[in-house]
């Protein structure tokens, strides 16, 4: 069974370590050792004085708990001499158990949804996300990305149809706007505002300028020659007439572009509002407007116009991607930036976005817990447990080797004080 390729198990120090451990179990093999030779001396020695009793007692019980220490710190992992002893072997002998239990545990205790939540609040994306993009060689790279992707999203969106659907939908929605409401709220608002005194001045300023042309002149002098009579023909009345005409015009339009409280301008107002409610409550209009809107939409020429524009956009992206032009990356790398800088400075859609962020990663790790626990005890009992268990010594058997020291420590030390105990007594 291989392991996972995330399993590693000649990380840096563990050959130091693995030198480490075998160190520490020698000394613990020669502690229990010395602590049978010095039981073995000391009954030999025992005839001889009554204290190599009390050392012989010491030492017995040593060994019996570095045996037992032994015994528990390699049944932990093995079978101890590769016997078939029962309970021995722990890990591997539990391995999907072990694996059920530690999905369990992460599902239960590390992906609740207060925990995740309180952590991940404790993350600023939109302080991440702010100083990736400010930096110019990420946003440069990211614009270089989005090229690449470009052409491919263009070719997907011509051969999906997502063109002709959104061309249908974009027509179907200017189809069903109602014009007329729209354009006698606007020019509403254009009276209100005042903007319309500035139309008057400049239409007059126009309508002067034409009237005082030469050419104009002469058109408007022939129309009143050929309607007078032919004795005021003789008197030249027509060039005294076009003469008038002009300057009462000149100076009408000089008093009405002069003085902002002519009635002339309030009769103006007034025309423009009684045309505005015209427009938005006679059904005339609205129906004149609307044939208006859908001649225009049903064109040739407005859709070879969208084709032409669509085209050519194509075929500037695609310039781009291939590196034959660098104006779209600089624009887009500069649009990234700028989009960084802006975000860094708004601490609102920074908050914002943290807040969105959290609720989507918290609703995506609550649907997906389950299916992490399950791959967490997959793989698991995927593992190499003849490689795990060497992992694990390497990393924490040293510690274990030292229970050794101290079984053999604490059971001489118990085994000296019941043999002082029981001497005690003997002598009592």
């Amino acid at each position: 069974m291989s392991l996972p390729a995330t399993f590693v198990t000649d990380a840096p120090g563990d050959a130091q370590r693995a030198a480490e451990l075998r160190r520490v179990k020698w000394l613990a093999t020669s502690v229990l050792a010395a602590t049978l030779l010095l039981f073995v001396a000391a009954k030999v020695l025992l005839p001889l004085h009554p204290a190599f009793g009390f050392i012989a007692a010491f030492a017995e019980a040593a060994t019996i708990g570095g045996l037992a220490d032994w015994y528990a710190v390699v049944a932990l992992f093995r079978r101890p001499l590769g016997l078939p002893i029962p309970h021995t072997a722990i890990i591997q002998s539990n391995q999907h158990r072990i694996a059920d239990k530690l999905g369990e545990f992460i599902e239960v205790h590390f992906l609740e949804a207060a925990p995740v939540e309180a952590k991940l609040r404790q993350i600023d994306f939109g302080s991440f996300i702010a100083d990736w993009l400010r930096d110019r060689k990420r946003s440069e790279d990211l614009a270089r990305f989005a090229l690449r992707l470009l052409p491919e999203a263009v070719s997907a969106t011509e051969s999906s149809g997502l063109m002709t659907f959104v061309s249908r939908r974009i027509t179907a929605k200017l189809m069903s706007i109602d014009l007329a409401p729209l354009a006698a709220g606007t020019l509403r608002g254009f009276v209100q505002e005042g903007r319309h005194q500035g139309l008057l001045d400049d239409i007059l300023r126009v309508m002067h300028q034409t009237l005082t042309q030469a050419e104009t002149m002469a058109v408007i002098r022939e129309k009143i020659r050929a309607e007078l009579p032919t004795l005021l023909k003789l008197y030249r009345a027509d060039r005294f007439l076009v003469n008038r005409i002009v300057a009462s015009a000149t100076t009408f339009f000089e008093e009405v572009r002069n003085d902002p409280k002519l009635p002339f301008r309030g009769e103006f107002d007034r025309m423009l509002l009684s045309f505005v409610d015209r427009l938005g409550t006679d059904k005339a209009f609205a129906d004149r407007i609307d044939g208006l809107k859908r001649d225009l939409l049903a064109r040739p020429e407005l859709g070879d116009l969208a084709r032409n524009v669509w085209s050519n956009a194509r075929s500037f992206i695609e310039r781009s991607a291939s590196g034959e032009t660098q104006v779209l990356q600089q624009i887009l790398a500069r649009m990234f930036a700028e989009a960084g800088e802006a975000l860094a400075g708004d601490a609102e859609l920074r908050a914002e976005i943290n807040q969105g962020l959290v609720a989507v990663l918290k609703t995506v790790i609550a649907e997906q817990k389950s299916g992490v626990s399950t791959f967490i005890s997959d793989q698991v009992k995927a593992w190499d447990m003849g490689q795990l268990i060497s992992l694990i010594e390497i990393n924490i058997g040293r510690d274990l080797q030292y229970i050794r020291f101290n079984g053999s420590l604490i059971g001489g030390l118990a085994g000296l004080a019941l043999y002082t105990l029981e001497y005690l007594l003997r002598w009592l």
